[in-house]
């Protein structure tokens, strides 16, 4: 398996992905969300099992990309009618800046084109400014700005971007 280039997530690495969004959302979520909301959303989004479900489901794509053999970046895109979510994508905070990024949201959006998607659609804390000047430098655009209530108190404080295909 060649290092460079991201490749389709199998059920052997799902504890590493885990693992490595715990390490950069502990990185980077502390300052916009609490620490209840980051556990209550970890537990939510990376339960492994689901995870794995989602490795055969035709509508879901994980890739991973791996330095020196470690997990250093991953994403997931979902098929929703006429566009594809990007619904993560994260770069270990040691990899991060090194083109890693985009090659797991070029994998997404060729995948997007593949399920006939005419564009790419995203959430971002608006409060994440280095990951919306990432996806910015990308060619996608904010759309609109919200606020998200996802349950148990929570709420997510996002914009929605889209990156045409």
């Amino acid at each position: 398996m060649d290092e460079t280039l991201p490749h389709r997530m199998t059920p052997q690495e799902v504890d590493a992905v885990c693992a490595l969004a715990r390490l950069v959302w502990q990185a980077t979520y502390p300052a916009l969300i609490s620490q209840a909301q980051i556990d209550a959303m970890l537990a939510d989004r990376y339960a492994a099992g689901r995870m794995r479900a989602q490795l055969d489901d035709p509508d879901h794509a994980w890739w991973v990309v791996k330095r020196n053999q470690a997990t250093a970046g991953f994403v997931h895109a979902l098929r929703e009618g006429a566009y594809c979510k990007l619904d993560k994508l994260y770069v270990h905070p040691g990899y991060q800046r090194q083109g890693i990024g985009t090659l797991l949201l070029r994998a997404a959006a060729s995948w997007a084109r593949q399920q006939q998607a005419r564009c790419l659609r995203l959430q971002v804390n608006r409060g994440n400014t280095q990951a919306i000047a990432a996806y910015l430098a990308f060619g996608f655009s904010i759309i609109e700005s919200r606020v998200f209530d996802i349950g148990d108190g929570f709420v997510m404080d996002d914009h929605v971007m889209e990156f045409p295909l």
